[in-house]
């Protein structure tokens, strides 16, 4: 059964703006790893934008927003070995979606140069 579905849109320069900002300021949006995969593309700004929107799409699906503790770096998207983006949630996120039995979380990311997109949907 699904829970909810949620999508963002962002566009990749307001993104370039918070990435310059610096790795201080995206350690409160993004894990390590999610860094460390964004730093290592050509256009970083694009990637962080995907994962931004994800984490955006991820808590509209929650239908909670961004608020009671709940934090950006507490969803995390990582890929797999065929480049399928996963989520993976940790703390005051992963407490409220076991409290709502949420078992799965799906996320579809796309970017272009001046886009980036993100579809969740959270499942029961």
């Amino acid at each position: 059964m699904i829970h909810g579905m949620g999508t963002d849109i962002l566009e990749t320069k307001r993104m370039a703006k918070l990435v310059a900002r610096g790795r201080p300021y995206l350690e409160t949006i993004f894990t390590e790893e999610e860094i460390d995969y964004c730093e290592s593309k050509a256009r970083p700004s694009e990637h962080y934008a995907a994962r931004y929107a994800a984490k955006e799409a991820v808590l509209k699906a929650l239908g909670t927003g961004w608020r009671d503790g709940l934090a950006f770096s507490d969803i995390e998207i990582r890929n797999d070995e065929l480049g399928k983006p996963q989520v993976f949630l940790h703390g005051k996120v992963k407490e409220f979606c076991d409290r709502q039995q949420i078992r799965q979380t799906l996320v579809s990311l796309s970017h272009i140069k001046d886009i980036a997109i993100a579809v969740a949907i959270l499942e029961k």
